[in-house]
């Protein structure tokens, strides 16, 4: 679910904390660069110049050259005035060129913030947990803030230089246009600034609304097959929906700011024109020339109002974005847990809830002596300090008489029998600080038992998997496969003790006889009609035209070629059938024949659960579920672990019968 942080619930006000938040950062920022500072406000104060010189310029080719009869002398201050926007282009130039000082030096700040803040964050929490919201701060925030800070910079400079020298052009042409433009221009600009704050907040609701929807969003996405598989979909639904509500109101409210915001800037962009048009026989009567109102309309179309309507959009846009963004990544000075983090692959401990962190002791590794049905007297649940053991019981679930256990099919079980598949602590974590994936693991598995591995999706079920095919080492511990480890294994000899069957299914282009035969290349042709019969492939094979018909992957399904590497398992001489959500695309019909065919072959049969009917039909069910690892027969696992009831639609506490 995703958390709202303490900073979170402090902005829904007006913005204010973060304001106090980022100030001294900003005032140690300028304070070193106070040289660049300089450089730029020289640079600007030819703006001012620039705009004075415009409307001065008009004003006076109007008043002493044209209506003076004087056209020379009006073409010449029209000639400066000409000049003064030309020269407009090296200072833009300058200006440009003192900014990289500004915003350069701020990204890498930034940068370097996120990095310090994710490492001390991964530091603090001690479980080396990955921090998703770290590569949006690094990337995407980080050159928002550079963006929008280069942009506010350009426009606030702009708007105070600009601004400066058309106000002081309208008092040279005569103080009356001060009295008739100020008032509306003022009046604008202070209703756009009451509104900053409050813009700020809403963007800020709006931000946190869009990310809490797009983290629901892909955890579901994620997690699909397990919301429909538990029947937990309508409730993920209606969380969705509710986010979206949430979203659409704070998308409302921004726009109402933004509608305020917009009223402003016609305030101020539009009365101080009108003003001037109403006030044109005031302002005659008071001795206002005909060069110095057009000089004074030449002030407010030319440079005051563009540059004010650019500040305003500039503020109330990207001033919003950066003060929303700088808080986030440096408005926290103690690393906090970021909305919507979430860990994709939670450790599959041996000691109790996550809350408490005294350390536990790890299992004692089996002697080499002991067999892998000794193993059954420990608890087969991850609680109380005993890893998962997925020994086979008793019909009691008990270790059988005289330390052996029955066969989950009837067949005696002897003590010096080997293992199919046994895990001794096995740990698997993708880096050295990183959280581990699975943690301490036990596990057994005795020859010929159907094993399902069910539980939320990156919870570790695929690396499992790879880690019994010996395609994945681990990090500490052993896995063995009929009693051999596996780890560092050459491919030959893999081969030869297990079939790991991907979600994917791997068809290449040949024959169907090539495709199926290819882990058995003498498998006979009643061997291999048999399987053709019990995957349910004799349709396929009518429709292609034999067994000799070329059979290319652009001529199958994706469950055409899931059941082709079905039977090509079936075939396969190997003792150990591994099964990683192989049957995916099968309606619920062919994935039931087909698991009960691979079931009745001879060896072991390990299963990631794409349905929790598969679990159902399994000898015994491994639930990985971030904390605990509790395994056993369909009904005993319904009885101790609420993540399987959950999956399973039960939500009693009791053992359900088995269907």
């Amino acid at each position: 679910m995703t958390r709202t942080t303490p900073a979170d619930a402090r902005e829904t006000g007006d913005g204010s904390g973060a304001v106090r938040r980022l100030a001294p950062h900003a005032r140690r920022f300028l304070a070193r660069r106070t040289g660049i500072l300089v450089r730029l406000s020289l640079w600007s104060l030819a703006e001012t110049g620039q705009a004075f010189l415009v409307g001065y310029g008009v004003a006076r080719a109007v008043d002493q050259g044209f209506l003076a009869g004087d056209t020379r002398r009006g073409l010449l201050w029209l000639t400066v005035a000409l000049v003064a926007v030309l020269l407009g282009a090296p200072v833009i130039r300058g200006v440009f060129a003192q900014l990289a000082g500004l915003t350069e030096p701020l990204r890498d700040g930034l940068v370097r913030h996120a990095v310090d803040r994710s490492l001390a964050h991964a530091a603090a929490d001690g479980s080396g947990g990955t921090d998703r919201a770290a590569v949006s701060r690094i990337t995407n925030q980080v050159e928002i803030a550079r963006d929008s800070f280069a942009g506010l910079v350009l426009t606030l400079r702009s708007f105070v230089f600009t601004a400066a020298g058309a106000l002081l052009g309208l008092l040279s042409l005569h103080p009356s246009l001060l009295v008739v433009v100020l008032p509306p221009l003022s009046a604008g600009l202070v209703l756009f600034l009451v509104t900053l704050r409050p813009m700020a907040a809403a963007q800020r609701r709006a931000l946190a609304a869009d990310e809490a929807l797009g983290d629901h969003a892909a955890r579901s996405r994620t997690a699909l097959r397990d919301l429909t598989a538990g029947g937990t979909g309508p409730a993920a639904a209606r969380r969705g929906a509710e986010l979206i509500e949430d979203a659409a109101v704070a998308a409302r409210a921004l726009a109402g700011w933004a509608a305020l915001r917009t009223a402003a800037l016609g305030v101020a962009g539009h009365l101080p024109v009108l003003a001037l048009l109403l006030a044109v026989p005031w302002l005659r009567g008071r001795g206002v020339t005909a060069g110095a109102l057009l000089g004074a309309f030449t002030y407010l179309v030319q440079s005051l109002l563009p540059a004010l309507h650019t500040l305003m959009t500039a503020l109330g846009a990207a001033g919003s974005r950066l003060l929303v963004v700088l808080d986030r990544i440096v408005g926290q000075d103690r690393p906090e847990a970021e909305p919507g983090r979430t860990r994709t692959a939670e450790p599959i401990r041996t000691a109790g809830p996550r809350s408490a962190p005294t350390p536990v002791p790890a299992p004692r590794p089996p002697d080499r002596s002991e067999t892998a049905y000794a193993a059954a007297r420990r608890p087969a649940g991850g609680t109380g300090g005993g890893a998962a053991v997925a020994a086979p019981r008793g019909p009691a679930g008990l270790p059988g008489p005289g330390g052996g256990t029955p066969d989950p099919r009837g067949r005696p079980a002897d003590r010096g029998r080997t293992a199919a598949v046994e895990l001794r602590s096995v740990t698997l974590s993708y880096g050295v600080r990183a959280e581990p994936v699975l943690d301490s693991l036990d596990l057994c598995v005795a020859p010929g038992e159907h094993l399902a591995v069910v539980g939320p999706s990156g919870i570790g079920k695929s690396t499992l998997t790879r880690l019994v095919a010996g395609t994945l080492a681990p990090s500490g511990g052993e896995v063995r496969v009929a009693g051999r480890e596996v780890t560092g294994r050459p491919p030959a000899e893999l081969a030869a003790l297990r079939v790991l069957v991907p979600q994917e299914a791997y068809v290449f282009s040949g024959t169907l006889r090539d495709n199926l035969t290819y882990l058995a290349p003498d498998v006979s042709r009643a061997d291999l009609d048999a399987a053709v019969d019990a995957l349910g492939l004799r349709s396929l094979v009518e429709r292609l035209g034999g067994l000799d018909a070329p059979a290319g992957p652009a001529e199958l399904s994706h469950g055409e070629r899931q059941l082709v590497a079905l039977a090509r398992s079936y075939v396969s001489p190997a003792p150990l059938l591994l099964l990683d959500e192989a049957t995916c695309h099968l309606d619920p019909a062919a994935e039931a024949r087909a698991e009960e065919a691979l079931a009745r072959r001879p060896g072991t049969l390990l299963v990631v659960a794409h349905r929790l009917s598969s679990a159902v039909r399994a000898d015994r069910v491994l639930v990985l579920d971030g904390t605990d690892a509790v395994c056993g027969t369909h009904d005993e696992v319904l009885e101790r672990s609420p993540l399987y009831r959950d999956l399973t639609g039960h939500w009693n506490s009791g053992p359900a019968r088995r269907r």
